[in-house]
C-alpha cells in the first residue's frame, strides 16, 4: 500500500493518481481504532502506513492510499474522525464541508465502511454519520471495533443491540479485533463485493453480483451534521 495524496482544502481536486480508480472511504469516531483496523487489514503490523496516535484529531486531511490488490487495485480513504471536542471549532467547520465535498462528488466511491466502537455502540454522532450517508445514497458497511474488549457473550449481546439500534441487518456489520485480526478475513471479502462486483446474467438476461475479493490487499511487507452535512470531524 503507497500513500497516493491528500485533500486539505475545500475545492481541491483528488490527486491525479486516484482518478478512475474505484474507492472504498473508512469513516469513524475519533479513537474508534481506524487507523488499527486500517493497519490490520492491510497487513501493516510492523509498519504501519496509518498512523495510529494516543491523541485523537490527528488526522486533518482526506488520506488516500493506493492499494495493490486482486483482482485489481483500489484506493482507500481515510476521513478525518469526528466526535472530539478539544479540536478547535475553526477545524471542525472546515472538516465538515470537506468531507460532504469528497462523499457528494466523488464518482469513484463505491461505498463506506463506517467503524462504531462495540462496547459503547453507537453514540449520538455515529447515528447523525449514518443517516448522512443514507442521504447521500451511499452504500455503508460496518465494522464494530474493539471486539477483543469484550467477552464472547458479553460481544454478542453488544453486537446484536447494535445492530437494532443502527436498524440494519446483522450481515451488514462485521466484529472487528485490530490485535486479534478477528473479522479481517470477512471484511475482505466483503469490501471485494463491493469494490469488484461479477455481474452474472442469467436467462432472462437479468445481472447480478457475486463476492470477489482484494484476497491479498497488501503492499507485500507483510453522519449527518445540520442540513445534509456530516458531523464535525475531528480525527
Amino acid at each position: 500500500m503507497d500513500f497516493a495524496g491528500a485533500i486539505g482544502q475545500i475545492g481541491q481536486a483528488q490527486p491525479e493518481s486516484t482518478r478512475g480508480m474505484p474507492q472504498v472511504a473508512f469513516s469513524g469516531r475519533s479513537n474508534v481504532g481506524k487507523s488499527s483496523l486500517i493497519n490490520r487489514l492491510l497487513g501493516r503490523t510492523r509498519t504501519a502506513i496509518a498512523r495510529v496516535s494516543a491523541q485523537p484529531g490527528k488526522t486533518q486531511e482526506i488520506n488516500f492510499y493506493l492499494v495493490r490488490a486482486e483482482p485489481a487495485d483500489f484506493i482507500l480513504v481515510d476521513l478525518p474522525g469526528y466526535g472530539y471536542a478539544k479540536v478547535p471549532r475553526e477545524l471542525r467547520d472546515k472538516w465538515q464541508p470537506l468531507i460532504h465535498g469528497f462523499l457528494s462528488r466523488s464518482t469513484e466511491l463505491a461505498g463506506v465502511v463506517q467503524l462504531i466502537d462495540l462496547r459503547t455502540g453507537p453514540t449520538a454522532d455515529d447515528l447523525k454519520s449514518v443517516d448522512y450517508l443514507a442521504e447521500l445514497g451511499v452504500p455503508t458497511l460496518f465494522a464494530f471495533t474493539k471486539a477483543d474488549k469484550l467477552g464472547k457473550l458479553e460481544g454478542e449481546k453488544a453486537f446484536a443491540k447494535a445492530v437494532k439500534t443502527l436498524g440494519i441487518d446483522p450481515e451488514q456489520a462485521i466484529a472487528f479485533s485490530a490485535p486479534k485480526g478477528t473479522g479481517r478475513e470477512e471484511l475482505l471479502d466483503t469490501l471485494g463485493s463491493l469494490l469488484f462486483p461479477e455481474p452474472s446474467g442469467d436467462e432472462d438476461g437479468e445481472a447480478g453480483a457475486t463476492a470477489g475479493g482484494p484476497e491479498d490487499a497488501t503492499d507485500g511487507d507483510a453522519g449527518a451534521g445540520p442540513e445534509g452535512e456530516p458531523p464535525p470531524a475531528e480525527a
